[in-house]
């Protein structure tokens, strides 16, 4: 009897996952990290927490060499700057097929399920610079799977923004695509539903609570009561996330393509650079997020299946844009080295355990650096923390983020000690002109976290042209007048570190404050 029980045991270790996940779900892997984890690692977080999907926003050789022989089913992406290439060339999909397709195909290959084809590209910043190509990008791609004899089990399909369809009396049931896009809309359902492919949307209702004081903060999440749900003709839609499902699901009914599959390609809940940006309201959000998952009931007008979701994201980002808002470096469930933030149940359960975090993550010394009050030159301390804070990552540091309101000390410590992390500690990057210096002993304080840096490997992409470093970035988009809901579209900057002159006045604003 024992060695039944024993035999049983390892083969349930052996054979099942960690951890269970709700089914459909999938992560975002995103790279715009000024120390990206080893893909080792991350591949290994994935695993360890039964996550089967995720969504790449290009393909990167470490990260797709990474993921061979596991399994773990990949979209991979392509972005926008390669749409009119591969829209003109048919050598150019064919190219970019053979270098990161069939290249790691194979019987320890890698599990392809979807080419995502350019990122939001319909976006009204874009002005339309993506209008006419993305449909041919996609169809050239295609080809070139067929060409290469993996067409069928690789879909075909591009990620596009909630903003392409609206609903002009503000009820789901009202959705149709806009009108500006309504040729080109059904050109791409048209190619989706002749190739069974999915329709991939990225919604974010943590943006409807950022951008609208007035929107009622339970219709973001889950589970509220009725006094704040919308009602559509009789229907209750309790959270923005089905409501916009919905309109989706409404305007390809109008459009006679009421039966192509929907995914949700990005949904997510910050942690930091907002007063609603905090741990507690993104578990809230992914546990009421999950548990719908795990329920299956599906929407109103699209009942017994919930789309497959793809959390956004899996880590942190310290490169990403923050034109959008301080939040955007902040989106990962797991921080920047691989550590999980909160508990969080994967199967939907609402149980209350902590995710598996990175493993054998090697960081640097542990040593900090942090603002000296005995320096002579204090006069100069508002311009040094300005500069800090424009050549590194102070998102922490704004009204309602973790280590705002807690003095001048702290904060410039903050400023000071991030920028030496991302410098990877040289002792040149804490002097500050004698205003900071190094210490041993850890400087955080309740919220308020000081970093270590981790030490990381440098990735290589398979080509400039068609895998470049930054892998996305965001800003806001134009919002349709008719539209209730609000957007997260990439920003058109290359830049790692945006909106410099809006940082130093933040800064000096705040020391101005403090020292008058």
């Amino acid at each position: 009897m024992l060695q039944a029980q024993v035999f049983l045991w390892a083969y349930i270790l052996l054979f099942f996952p960690a951890s269970i996940v709700a089914q459909g779900l999938g992560v975002n892997w995103g790279v715009i990290a000024s120390h990206p984890l080893d893909p080792k690692i991350v591949v290994n977080i994935l695993k360890d927490n039964g996550i089967k999907k995720v969504k790449l926003f290009h393909a990167e050789h470490d990260i797709l060499t990474a993921l061979s022989g596991t399994d773990i089913e990949v979209m991979v992406g392509i972005p926008n700057h390669s749409l009119e290439s591969l829209s003109e060339k048919y050598s150019v999909a064919q190219a970019w097929v053979k270098a990161n397709i069939t290249a790691y195909m194979g019987k320890k290959g890698v599990n392809f399920k979807y080419v995502a084809v350019g990122n939001e590209p319909f976006l009204a910043a874009y002005n339309g610079t993506y209008n006419n190509l993305t449909l041919p990008a996609m169809k050239n791609i295609l080809k070139a799977l067929n060409e290469a004899g993996v067409g069928k089990d690789i879909k075909v399909s591009t990620p596009l923004n909630g903003d392409v369809y609206i609903t002009p009396t503000y009820k789901p049931s009202d959705g149709i695509f806009r009108h500006d896009l309504a040729d080109i809309m059904n050109g791409i359902c048209e190619f989706l539903h002749k190739n069974n492919a999915a329709f991939i949307v990225n919604i974010y209702p943590f943006l409807n609570l950022y951008q609208n004081p007035g929107f009622p903060e339970p219709y973001a999440f889950f589970d509220n009561d009725d006094s704040n749900s919308m009602d559509d003709h009789g229907v209750k839609y309790r959270s923005v996330l089905d409501a916009n499902i919905d309109t989706l699901v409404a305007a390809l009914k109008v459009s006679n393509f009421s039966d192509i599959p929907i995914i949700v390609g990005e949904v997510g809940w910050p942690t930091d650079g907002n007063i609603y940006a905090t741990t507690k309201n993104a578990k809230k959000f992914y546990n009421g997020l999950l548990k719908r998952m795990t329920k299956n009931e599906g929407t109103p007008l699209r009942p017994k299946q919930y789309p497959d979701v793809y959390m956004f994201s899996l880590l942190d980002e310290d490169l990403k844009s923050i034109d959008p808002g301080m939040f955007e470096r902040h989106w990962g469930i797991f921080s920047f080295d691989g550590q999980p933030k909160f508990p969080l149940d994967l199967s939907g359960k609402g149980q209350n355990k902590w995710l598996v975090g990175g493993k054998n993550v090697t960081y640097m010394e542990k040593q900090w650096c942090v603002y000296s009050k005995a320096a002579s030159n204090q006069k100069d301390l508002a311009v040094k923390v300005a500069w800090a804070c424009n050549n590194t990552d102070c998102t922490t540091l704004v009204p309602g983020a973790s280590c705002s309101g807690m003095g001048i000390d702290m904060n410039a410590s903050v400023a000071f000690n991030m920028y030496y992390q991302m410098a990877n500690q040289t002792k040149a990057a804490c002097d500050f002109e004698g205003l900071a210096k190094i210490v041993k002993r850890d400087p955080s304080n309740g919220t308020c976290r000081f970093p270590i840096m981790i030490k990381t490997i440098q990735t290589t992409s398979n080509s400039s042209a068609f895998a470049p470093k930054s892998s996305r970035s965001s800003t806001f988009s134009s919002s349709t007048s008719h539209s209730p809901f609000q957007t997260h579209s990439p920003s058109p900057s290359s830049s790692p570190f945006h909106s410099p002159l809006l940082i130093f006045q933040i800064f000096v604003g705040i020391f101005t404050i403090w020292f008058v």
